[in-house]
């Protein structure tokens, strides 16, 4: 009997330690991006300031919208104003915390001019599954191929040179340092630039607010650009790992 009780008492133990390791919650973010690897850096600093932990799961855009949306994540990490449109379970925190811009990226060979967005509908346009900003900018337009992820959409350019691949500046540029490729190069100015919000799921609609003064006091004080900016040297030496 007294075996029995202290196997119980161990286990309620173990049970509270393992509780008390376990992150306060848990977001979606898109794996491969420049931008989310830069968001997975900055927004567990921002939880801190609420004396909370957060773990993050890098997956497909589509399956992070689906994990987040239905609840089994606890949202997502950065996504573009309209995408809180679109999916009424998410809740956008009001103030963005980070800037994307859509950019066009060519084979170097290519002498494609875009004076407009219109300008598009032209050529046939790469982009990566279930990134919303490129989602938005091709809407209705033919000749669109989704890529996995932004290095499988360079390396395409090679053998399609007279393509377009459109992705945020800053990820296409990481794309190619990362490839160690010196065929592709963006074509400025950017298409588009977009504020970039953290998203929770409606059931956690008591952060909102508190996270938004968080990350206003943040910006205010300059300490919120100063992570970003160093969030984005880390991304980048990671390369030379």
């Amino acid at each position: 009997m007294k075996y029995r009780f202290m196997l119980a008492l161990a286990a309620i133990v173990f049970c509270g330690v393992s509780f008390a390791q376990t992150e306060d919650y848990q977001f979606a973010s898109i794996d491969s991006l420049f931008e989310q690897q830069v968001g997975a850096k900055v927004l567990p600093v921002i939880y801190s300031k609420l004396g909370l932990t957060i773990s993050i799961v890098p997956m497909p855009g589509k399956r992070a919208q689906r994990e987040a949306a239905s609840g089994h994540k606890d949202g997502e990490i950065m996504r573009i104003w309209s995408y809180g449109k679109e999916n009424p379970n998410l809740i956008r925190i009001p103030t963005p915390y980070y800037q994307l811009e859509t950019m066009a990226f060519v084979h170097k060979d290519n002498h494609i001019v875009l004076t407009s967005q219109a300008d598009l509908s032209k050529y046939s346009l790469l982009k990566v599954r279930g990134v919303k900003h490129t989602n938005i900018i091709t809407a209705d337009l033919r000749n669109v191929f989704d890529y996995n992820n932004t290095q499988t959409m360079m390396l395409a350019l090679h053998d399609s040179p007279s393509s377009i691949a459109l992705t945020n500046t800053s990820d296409g540029l990481y794309a190619i340092k990362k490839l160690n490729i010196d065929y592709v190069k963006a074509l400025p100015p950017a298409l588009a630039t977009l504020d970039l919000y953290h998203y929770v799921n409606q059931k956690h609609a008591a952060l909102v607010p508190r996270l938004d003064a968080v990350i206003k006091t943040m910006k205010q004080s300059g300490e919120l650009d100063k992570l970003l900016r160093n969030a984005e040297a880390e991304v980048l030496a990671s390369l030379g790992d």
